[in-house]
Formats: structure tokens, C-alpha cells, sequence
């Protein structure tokens, strides 16, 4: 892997790094930290002033460390608080940093977790034992912040990108009356099909993950590729150091599917305010699945914004102007539902 502007001791450092063990994925993270923000994207290029962050690792009640990290307003009044929810392989640093100081220069609070086995959190890299686990992970660390005596009485709102967008709904179904609102972009109510592998290998991975779950043998085409629409920001994903890469886990595979299958049957019982943007030409995840969200789910107050021509990673990989497009219609939702609660 060869990365622009990096030294020989830092490339060799991500070569040889073991991504099974936290350690080092904390080690090459901290190493990369500044490499990553000085990246040519519009995200890291923004300067926004008055903005503190905090860093934690905290073991939860399943006795797992998870990292998670805060951005705050420093000057200002906190409008409401914005729990974010990563997706498939990612961590809740990297692009993220710069879409959650975005969102913090609004005055909004932002907090954000990596799920075990993810980014900086214990766990193996890559595996999800058990969706719902993972889920109720999620949960105890929000509910923590929103039981803060110091964020009392704020709007609370979900942010969930792709996979993310699943976790966000099963919280939402675990919390029915819980949250304000959520934010689902490109969320994972279906993978596409040109991800899924065909109906055989899909069933002989099924029977193969009870005996295998932890083995590497999904088959997969590049998701970078499918995910990200500008090219210079595709070749950005490689500084993403901690960012899992390899072929999906068996039974990682088969928790997203059962996952995604769940959240289909379940779409008209999504109750809250909701804001679900996609690309019209994702093939990660489909859009016609978040269409149909819209249209099933209960909420009266709810809103669809698709955008032409317009891959997977909305947040991160596409030109700037449609980054920013995002970004407005996020700020003016949220801005618009924080009046809303009373």
C-alpha cells in the first residue's frame, strides 16, 4: 500500500501492524493522527474555532473498552445532542472528525462510538458476534450521555450512516419513545444486490458461519470503489489506517443480512421524525429500500431527500458542492425539529 506523504517508518509501521489487536490499531491511529487531518478534503480543510473534544475509553457492562469522542461548542449554548452511528468497517474518527466539527460549529453537541471490534474499541477487528448485542452496546453508552445532569432537557437526535442507519433503527425500536429524531444517510435497510453473493454461495456461507463465524471468506468486490463517487477523495480512504479491509467475517456477514432482513419487515413501525438522504446511483446499499422506509414508516414527520447521480458515501465522497449540499439539508432539519420539542 503506498501512501503520498508518508515515511518509510510509518508505511512500514501500517504494513506490519496487526489490526486484530487494539493495540496496534491504537498505535497506528495516534501515528497517522496528523497525516489524516491534513488531508486535501473539504472536510479537514474547513476551519472551525471554539470547538473542544474530549477522548475516552470506558469498559461497558460486557466488560469491553470502547472509545468513543466528543465535539462541543466551547462559547456556545449546546442546541441539542447528535449521537452518530458509523458504518461497516469504519470508526467514528477519520472523515467523521471533520463532519462532526461541521455539525459542532452549529452549536450542536456531537458524540460518537466505535462498536466493538471497530476503529479503537476492543473486540476482534471486523466481527459481529451479535447484532443486537452491538446494538445494546450502542445504548448504554447514549444513554449515559443523554443521563448527563449537564445535557438535561436537550433535544437528542441519531445520526447513522449506512450500516449505521440499521443500528439507528434497531435503537430506535429497543427506544420507540427515546429520541427526537433521526438522521439516516444511505442508511443499510437492504444491501444492494450487486454486494449480496448469489442465492448458493449465500446459503452454503450461511450453514459454513456456525462452524467458522470469525473466518474471512465472504466474498466481496472493493466497497471504496462503489461507495465513493470523486475520485481523489477514493484515494483518500486509504489513510483511513484502521478502517477494516478485508473480506467480511462469516458471521458478520450473516448478522447484517439477518439485520438488514428484520429492519425490511419492520419499516412501518419506525414512530419518529425522520430525515433519510441517498444516492440515487448507490449500489452499496439500495435506495429503493429507503424510499420504501419513507413511505411505510408511521412518522407523520418525516422527509426523503435523493440526489442525482450520487454514489454511497454522501458525507465523505462526493464532490464538495454535494457534500455541502448534504450538509445544509442536515443543519436546516435539525435546526428546524430542535424548535420543535418542547
Amino acid at each position: 500500500m503506498v501512501l503520498e506523504g508518508v515515511d518509510d517508518d510509518l508505511a512500514r509501521m501500517a504494513s506490519e501492524a496487526n489490526m486484530d489487536n487494539v493495540r496496534d490499531r491504537r498505535r497506528l491511529r495516534e501515528a497517522f493522527k496528523e497525516v489524516q487531518l491534513g488531508l486535501d478534503h473539504c472536510l479537514f480543510k474547513a476551519e472551525y474555532t471554539g470547538i473542544k473534544t474530549q477522548e475516552l475509553y470506558e469498559v461497558n457492562s460486557r466488560g469491553v473498552e470502547i472509545f468513543s469522542k466528543s465535539w462541543l461548542p466551547e462559547n456556545s449554548s449546546i442546541k441539542a445532542l447528535v449521537c452518530f452511528c458509523h458504518g461497516y468497517g469504519d470508526t467514528c474518527t477519520f472523515f467523521f472528525e471533520g463532519v462532526a466539527r461541521k455539525l459542532a460549529s452549529c452549536n450542536y453537541g456531537i458524540f460518537a462510538m466505535d462498536y466493538p471490534g471497530f476503529g479503537l474499541s476492543e473486540g476482534l477487528h471486523g466481527y459481529i458476534h451479535s447484532f443486537d448485542c452491538l446494538v445494546d452496546d450502542v445504548i448504554e453508552h447514549f444513554s449515559k450521555i443523554k443521563d448527563n445532569p449537564d445535557y438535561h432537557g436537550l433535544p437528542s437526535f441519531l445520526l447513522g450512516e449506512s450500516m449505521g442507519g440499521a443500528v439507528a433503527l434497531k435503537v430506535h425500536f429497543k427506544q420507540p419513545y427515546s429520541w427526537d429524531g433521526a438522521i439516516l444517510a444511505a442508511p443499510m435497510c437492504k444491501i444492494a444486490e450487486e454486494v449480496v453473493p448469489p442465492w448458493p454461495v449465500k446459503q452454503f456461507l450461511l450453514g459454513i458461519a456456525k462452524l467458522l463465524p470469525e473466518k474471512k471468506l465472504v466474498p466481496q468486490k472493493d466497497l471504496g470503489e462503489m461507495a465513493f463517487r470523486d475520485e481523489k477523495k477514493l484515494k483518500q480512504t486509504k489513510y483511513n489506517v484502521i478502517s477494516y479491509k478485508g473480506k467480511p467475517r462469516l458471521r458478520t456477514a450473516v448478522e447484517m443480512l439477518r439485520t438488514t432482513e428484520e429492519i425490511e419487515k419492520r419499516l412501518h413501525e419506525v414512530s419518529l421524525p425522520l430525515l433519510i438522504l441517498h444516492g440515487e446511483a448507490d449500489i452499496v446499499t439500495d435506495p429503493s429500500v429507503s424510499k420504501a422506509l419513507y413511505e411505510k414508516a408511521s412518522s407523520s414527520d418525516k422527509k426523503l431527500c435523493l440526489y442525482k447521480d450520487s454514489y454511497h458515501a454522501l458525507l465523505e465522497g462526493e464532490p464538495d458542492e454535494i457534500i455541502f449540499k448534504v450538509f445544509d439539508d442536515i443543519i436546516s432539519w435539525l435546526d428546524d425539529h430542535v424548535k420543535r420539542v418542547p
